[in-house]
């Protein structure tokens, strides 16, 4: 048996960037249906980014859902980088004209999101099994779906994409219509969570000959802190003790003095790559955030990213259903992808100062810290990395 129903935009995908655009065009009185094949305790428990740009902080606050993250979040003006065993702070307000980050994970951003959507009474299917996307490519795209024992099928104008690097969407785009490019790094990073005062109240990102570590935040009292480390390694190689003991091999005295170590309740090891599609639209369907971008988590980018993509593709849906106007979806992809390599070049280049490589040899380790050394002694070279850090304005390539 096969069940109909019909909504004005389809998003595939609950993460924060399916959630984040339902509640812009639910916000603009536009009616859409998200679907997700994994539970909502799923994606809850899934732990990402947490450093958000003046965009993102603008957007939450656009889609009424930015009280808590300014009542929990903590504003960040720079960040310390440290190489030969020395800190050294980059002073992001400063450089930029009083611009700020602030460091409020991506979690709690998902979990602000749904319940805004569940108090709006919106409907989002979760454990949605087979999920298709059809006939994007004319003016009757549809989705259909299986979920207790019956097969649904939603009628919409427009697909958005918001189902992740392994999702349906961009798996479904013409092979003939779509191009990727990939950059797949040498190393992982093992991340842990604790219930633990962090080491600073900034992030620190530590470049040591025994590899890259950061010492990031969730709170005033959780921690976050990640090591490079081979892809050939395993968590269950990996005890807490251990962690802790490398951790401090790759920090300055003062932070090994300060730092408070506790049982991780969360690790996990993610491999990095740097990946863009191109193009971002397909007839009917969009793809949005890390459907169409992965970034290497260095440069903290990627939700950042996805949500300026949604704010484009809900800025795009709302001129035309509103304004009777074509233009934002057919510059859709355009917009987004200036942006996006501007940030993939990013991410890589701070990828590359900040890890060892040792297939560079003792070389590839001088070049590094001469390009530091240059960074924090010049102030073009520590305005230029302040500007990246804090995000693009949104009318950036417009």
């Amino acid at each position: 048996m096969t069940k109909a129903t019909r909504t004005q935009v389809a998003i595939i995908g609950a993460g924060p960037s399916g959630l984040l655009l339902g509640q812009l065009l639910h916000k603009a009185g536009i009616d859409a249906i998200i679907v997700e094949r994994q539970t909502g305790d799923y994606v809850l428990s899934r732990i990402r980014a947490g450093v958000l740009e003046q965009v993102t902080m603008d957007l939450l606050h656009e889609a009424g859902v930015g009280q808590r993250m300014h009542a929990e979040g903590l504003v960040h003006g720079g960040f310390d980088l440290l190489f030969k065993g020395a800190r050294h702070r980059i002073d992001m307000n400063q450089l930029t004209g009083g611009k700020n980050v602030m460091v409020y994970g991506q979690t709690e951003v998902t979990r602000d999101l749904m319940d805004a959507r569940q108090a709006a009474g919106l409907p989002t299917v979760y454990e949605a099994v087979n999920v298709q996307v059809h006939e994007f490519d004319s003016a009757k795209p549809r989705v259909t779906y299986e979920k207790d024992g019956h097969t649904h099928t939603i009628e919409c104008d427009f697909i958005a994409g918001c189902d992740g690097f392994h999702g349906v969407c961009r798996a479904s785009a013409p092979k003939d219509k779509i191009r990727e490019y990939e950059k797949v790094y040498p190393f992982g990073w093992l991340g842990v969570l604790s219930d633990t005062p962090p080491v600073h109240h900034e992030l620190i990102y530590a470049n040591s000959t025994r590899g890259f570590a950061l010492c990031s935040q969730r709170s005033a009292t959780r921690s976050r802190y990640y090591l490079q480390v081979p892809l050939t390694d395993k968590v269950e190689d990996w005890s807490d003790e251990a962690f802790w003991e490398e951790l401090r091999k790759r920090l300055d005295p003062e932070a090994r003095e300060h730092l408070i170590t506790g049982p991780s309740i969360e690790k996990s090891i993610a491999p990095l790559r740097s990946f863009v599609t191109e193009p971002m639209r397909f007839g009917r369907m969009f793809l949005a955030g890390d459907a169409a971008h992965i970034v290497p988590p260095t440069g903290a980018k990627g939700l950042n990213l996805a949500a300026t993509d949604v704010k484009y593709l809900s800025t795009a849906l709302i001129e035309y259903y509103l304004g009777n106007s074509e233009a934002g979806i057919d510059s859709y992809s355009e917009r987004c992808l200036r942006r996006i390599w501007r940030a993939e070049r990013f991410s890589w280049w701070f990828t590359s100062l900040m890890h060892h490589f040792p297939e560079n040899g003792d070389i590839g380790q001088k070049f590094q810290d001469a390009e530091l050394d240059y960074l924090i002694h010049s102030e073009s070279g520590s305005r230029t990395i302040a500007e990246n850090y804090v995000g693009l304005p949104l009318n950036f390539g417009d």
